[in-house]
């Protein structure tokens, strides 16, 4: 067949090199209720228009982002993006243009890229940064790989409060690499129980800051512990808009950087794309993922811009390559770029600013609420709350009231037991009247239910 060039003995001798014997065995890790899954129930065909009527009125039973107050967070974060962040990436030129695979033709992407790196590079206080990633989740998986590269060492320490799916992704990725992965018990840890897990068997400790109850710490003690024993430390960002207020990894002695930058440039987007921001110390940079642009001068002594590391398989032999990272998510980094240079330094630390005085006023309305106790002390723009009662429940009754009054903990780790933890955010995008009008909501159903108790 013209589209199909394989014959039955091709297929034969290429499940004989990897020593299967049938297509099926290449799905034995596939879940069986999604193998034998019964046929959708879906209705027949209809024309165009139909089928958009029918979606249209789907899509009208949710509640989006701006559809009226909204606190949702844990790793992606409703912030304003300026429109002319949207014009300018359609722009032709921006818009077209992909992956230079004759890279020095490429002048202008090459240059946006650069500019791009360098922000990261200053934002995160380290180094040298590469041309992106897909998203925060695989950058930090990157990130632990390229540490056990450095330190030739199998063991990964992942901090309890540390993202749930980030440590999924961890997983996903290094322990078919030959990697032990060794995560806190208690998702309370202080960055001391990671740290001190340590040793000479360990690649690196992984810690996120603002962890996953959004509380803040300084990690300078806790790098110097890690690097005593020989590790690195990986710090993992999910909140890019808190690098405008807060130290930076690098300033607390972070060896290597991942970062969700969704918060700059893009909008939530049902999840994604989303980019990955990625910096390193400068002597660890043959080890580093991705792509890095560099600036440089022509034969004329004209400023140009070359692509100076290229560490993925597509642009070098699969066995030297650092990463099978495919795309650098251009658009998404652009629009970060954007966003960042808009905003300029003060920009972005007002930005930061008016963040975390969002989440002190929330903190002060949420505590007020009888049975509500606040967990997270020092905060950004983030913190988790122990309710009374199921904190899914208690969402969903909000919901009804227009109201998406944040994540239930129970949703991003099933597994945990913390099913009355509730993750709350609030950014530049919540009005002081949201904020009070989602405490009284929660303070009624609450009583509510206690009177029905």
């Amino acid at each position: 067949m013209r589209y199909l060039p394989l014959t039955p003995q091709d297929r034969r001798d290429m499940l004989a090199a990897i020593g299967v014997p049938d297509v099926a065995a290449l799905f034995a890790d596939a879940p069986e209720v999604v193998l034998h899954a019964p046929p959708m129930e879906l209705p027949p065909h209809q024309g165009e228009m139909e089928v958009e009527r029918e979606i249209t009125a789907l899509a009208a039973r949710n509640q989006s982002a701006g559809d009226g107050p909204f606190f949702c967070g844990a790793g992606a974060y409703r912030h304003h993006v300026p429109a002319s962040v949207d014009h300018i990436i359609q722009r032709s030129e921006f818009l077209t243009s992909y992956t230079p695979y004759q890279p020095e033709i490429a002048q202008g992407t090459l240059q946006v890229l650069f500019e791009f790196q360098s922000q990261v590079a200053t934002l995160t206080g380290m180094e040298v940064a590469n041309a992106s990633m897909y998203d925060g989740s695989t950058a930090c998986a990157e990130a632990v790989l390229m540490a056990a590269r450095i330190t030739g060492r199998s063991k990964v320490i992942v901090s309890g409060n540390l993202h749930p799916h980030y440590a999924e992704t961890i997983r996903t990725l290094a322990e078919p690499a030959g990697l032990k992965v060794r995560r806190s018990a208690s998702l309370l840890d202080d960055t001391r129980v990671a740290a001190y897990s340590v040793d000479a068997e360990s690649a690196c400790v992984v810690m996120q800051n603002p962890n996953v109850l959004g509380q803040v710490y300084d990690l300078t003690e806790t790098a110097e512990t890690v690097h005593k024993a020989g590790a690195l430390l990986v710090v993992v960002v999910t909140e890019a808009v808190s690098l405008g207020l807060l130290k930076s990894p690098g300033e607390m002695g972070a060896d290597i950087v991942a970062v969700e930058g969704q918060s700059l440039g893009n909008g939530l987007n049902f999840g994604g794309p989303y980019v990955g921001l990625f910096a390193t110390r400068e002597q660890y940079v043959r080890q580093m993922p991705g792509r890095l642009c560099g600036e440089t001068v022509d034969a004329d002594g004209r400023r140009g811009f070359v692509l100076t590391l290229s560490a993925r398989e597509q642009h070098i032999r699969r066995q030297k390559a650092t990463s099978n990272i495919c795309t650098s998510a251009g658009l998404c980094a652009l629009a970060f770029s954007i966003h960042l240079s808009l905003l300029g330094e003060t920009g972005l630390r007002r930005l930061a600013a008016i963040n975390h005085q969002k989440a002190m006023r929330l903190k002060s309305m949420v505590e007020m609420i009888p049975g509500v106790t606040v967990m997270t002390s020092r905060f950004f723009n983030e913190i988790a709350v122990h309710l009374p009662w199921n904190a899914d429940e208690v969402v969903e009754h909000l919901a009804e009231q227009g109201i998406l009054a944040g994540v239930p903990f129970s949703r991003l780790d099933p597994s945990a037991g913390l099913d009355n933890l509730l993750l709350l955010a609030a950014t530049e995008t919540n009005t002081d009247a949201d904020i009070d009008h989602m405490a009284a909501a929660m303070a009624d159903i609450l009583d509510r239910k206690d009177q029905a108790a």
